[in-house]
């Protein structure tokens, strides 16, 4: 005897919506001064002395060429046998050449860290063996390497996914710890917007038929490794920005610099007194005067950034995409599996005037067990839930279960001469006056009541007597109302966009705490929303999963897909969300002001603390030709040298001391703009004034007491 029964509750796999909520780790977050690497780092900082590398970065491009400078004078004395003044010459080369050493290994630090991530990724490649079917359905055993797209194959339980592709026919539930890190199945299955799945992954249950979507070298873990080992960051406008400036005022210092020589020869055989600056100390005065800290650290920042992403188990596509997500100010959110689980839940049973709660619900859950829809499933799971009601053999009674027909709009089951059926109201009651039965009194305000709600009432009838409504439900996901809160606490307007009737999409963003929404949208309507948002000048943030997000992913100027999503969406977004979150956004943007803070702050640090060289630097050049010079030795440092060589070695060390800095990120704060501004003023420009002062005297007095200036 056959026995029908609804799934049970407790052993179904967890879904994508399930585990979203619980972010799995890409690659374990390692130390930041991890010994691998810190020595991959460290090797990686003499190879960036290249000066065909080192020339895209023109601060340091200058600081090498005038340690280069600096060496080869000193070479020259050597060899002339000119004394006195080696010694000095030798420790402003050495420090000079530490300070390109020092900003190389800021950025190798942070590139380290993405490589490190990808050799972990790389393990995870394997050149498994995929059954490719043929024509006439006959199946070839062929390496994964030799697939191409087009090709279909088949993968059964135990069977590791061949490469990226999309499921054509078939449901079965997949492990994709390996890209995840998230140890919970996943469902994936044909014909809807879990259909994608991703080379490497491993099937643990039924089987499934899969189009190939990718040629060997293109699929998704190859761009992950091409990512994040950072060979394809680009300069982001911001950085670029930052980098024209810097450049420009390295220029400018350079031009004055170089005039100084002249000038200074001039005023020496005008008073008949001191000597001119040597090129050594003229080098070390360009160094001081230029931004050579923000130089150094600048792409370590933004590298540093991007691996503060996938940290979140994020992929960012570029550089650009993080940063823009630091000036984000409206927040798109799809409603159908982003904003809510993703499928209508029965979640209450609505009797009429003389029939029990019992009743409804046993005739709810007959009608739908051969319902495999998620709402079918759902029903099933709410009578045995609520009222302890479990599949029962039915073979015996002779059921004929009626399935759902677009035309009728209901499905149920004939069963002991009963006619169980569930569908619209409006169909359900056109199925009673057919069979000649009353309507109850309140069947259309129950059903209007739930349809204002958000829900969706489905009517029961036992023949020609009506039962009652199952009220489904889209639930909005555990925790939204408060994500979205926080996000509108960092100044992002959110906006939720569904294809459902305008009543539905306000009692769900009301329920989600939204702050408008857009109702039966289409994707040119998504379209058009975003570039009216964009020519308003504002930037946009789209999170979506679907072929029909698309067009908005690749418009919006931050387009997060979920990996649960189509092979389209993720193509079309420039991020890519392996947990598929989709209030991951929030700490991706709190992530991307982070890296803008970061560098506004290590920037105003860089400037300020040029003022403190200065003083120090300046007087020790001239105070022998112009003695009044001396009263700006405000820190009464010991020799013209000793100043002089006080200045280069903090500024090569406080490079390194930001490192951490850099790498780490300033602590993000959701407050305003005004507020951030006084405290970047007052801890980084303030303090970027006070600390070289009691740094280069005591560098100072460290050089007196070893008598090495």
């Amino acid at each position: 005897m056959a026995t029908i029964v609804g799934p049970p509750a407790s052993t179904s796999p967890k879904s994508e919506d399930s585990t979203s909520l619980l972010p799995g780790k890409l690659v374990r977050a390692r130390p930041l001064f991890d010994p691998e690497i810190v020595r991959r780092a460290t090797r990686d900082s003499f190879t960036k002395l290249n000066p065909f590398t080192l020339v895209k970065n023109p601060v340091m491009f200058v600081v090498e060429v005038g340690a280069l400078l600096v060496t080869v004078f000193l070479l020259r004395d050597t060899f002339a046998g000119i004394h006195g003044k080696q010694g000095f010459e030798l420790q402003i080369a050495l420090w000079l050449w530490f300070t390109v050493l020092f900003a190389n290994f800021a950025e190798a630090m942070a590139e380290a860290r993405g490589k490190a991530q990808a050799d972990t990724l790389r393990k995870t490649k394997t050149d498994s063996i995929a059954k490719r079917l043929l024509s006439g359905k006959k199946i070839e055993t062929v390496a994964s390497s030799k697939l191409r797209a087009g090709d279909i194959v088949i993968a059964e339980a135990g069977d590791l996914i061949p490469g990226d592709g999309e499921v054509i026919e078939g449901i079965a539930t997949v492990d994709e710890s390996v890209i995840t890190g998230e140890s919970a199945p996943v469902i994936r299955e044909s014909g809807g917007d879990r259909s994608a799945v991703t080379g490497g992954t491993k099937v643990l249950s039924d089987q499934i038929k899969i189009r190939i979507t990718s040629n060997p070298g293109e699929t998704f873990l190859d761009k992950m490794i091409a990512l994040v080992e950072g060979a394809e960051r680009q300069r982001t406008p911001n950085e670029i920005a930052l980098n024209i400036l810097i450049a420009g005022l390295t220029l400018i210092f350079l031009l004055a610099v170089a005039t100084l020589h002249p000038f200074a020869i001039y005023a020496v055989a005008s008073v008949h007194a001191g000597t001119a600056p040597t090129i050594a100390v003229l080098v070390s005065l360009l160094v001081c005067l230029i931004p050579t800290t923000i130089g150094g650290l600048l792409s370590a920042i933004g590298i540093a950034g991007m691996d503060r992403v996938m940290q979140h188990n994020v992929l960012a596509m570029s550089g650009k995409a993080v940063e823009a997500s630091g000036d984000v100010n409206t927040l798109l959110l799809d409603k159908t599996g982003t904003v809510t689980l993703g499928n209508r839940q029965a979640v209450e049973f609505i009797t009429f005037e003389g029939v029990s709660e019992e009743e409804l619900a046993d005739a709810a859950q007959l009608s739908s067990l051969a319902d495999e829809t998620p709402e079918g499933r759902s029903i099933v799971v709410l009578a045995k839930e609520k009222y302890g009601l479990r599949g029962r053999e039915v073979s015996a009674h002779e059921a004929h279960f009626i399935p759902f027909s677009a035309y009728t709009r209901m499905s149920g089951v004939d069963i002991d001469g009963r006619m169980l059926r569930k569908g619209a109201s409006g169909a359900i009651a056109h199925f009673i006056k057919e069979l000649g039965g009353p309507l109850p009194s309140n069947l259309e305000e129950v059903s209007d009541r739930i349809s204002r709600n958000g829900g969706t009432p489905l009517a029961v009838a036992d023949s020609a007597r009506a039962l009652g409504i199952i009220h489904l439900k889209d639930i909005v996901k555990g925790g939204m109302k408060e994500r979205i809160a926080q996000l509108r606490a960092m100044g992002i307007r959110s906006v939720m966009i569904t294809g459902d009737n305008p009543l539905t999409a306000a009692a769900i963003a009301s329920e989600a705490g939204v702050d408008d929404f857009l109702s039966q949208a289409t994707p040119a309507d998504k379209l058009e929303y975003i570039k009216r948002e964009q020519r308003e000048g504002r930037l946009v943030a789209m999170t979506g999963d679907g072929t029909n997000d698309a067009p908005a992913l690749a418009q919006a100027d931050v387009g997060l897909a979920m990996n649960t999503g189509t092979m389209a969406a993720k193509e079309a977004g420039n991020m890519v969300d392996l947990d598929s979150n989709p209030t991951k956004l929030i700490e991706v943007v709190a992530i991307g002001k982070q890296l803008l803070i970061t560098r506004g702050a290590l920037t105003t640090f860089s400037i300020a603390n040029d003022v403190a060289k200065y003083f120090a630097i300046i007087p020790a050049m001239f105070m022998a030709t112009y003695p009044a010079l001396a009263r700006f030795n405000i820190m009464g440092l010991h020799t013209p040298q000793s100043a002089v060589l006080a200045a280069v070695i903090f500024n090569a060390l406080i490079i390194i001391a930001l490192v951490p800095l850099a790498l780490r990120g300033v602590k993000y704060r959701p407050v305003g703009a005004a507020a951030l501004l006084r405290r970047n003023v007052l801890i980084y420009g303030i303090g970027g004034i006070i600390v070289p002062f009691p740094g280069i005297w005591i560098i100072d007095q460290l050089l007196a007491w070893l008598h090495l200036a």
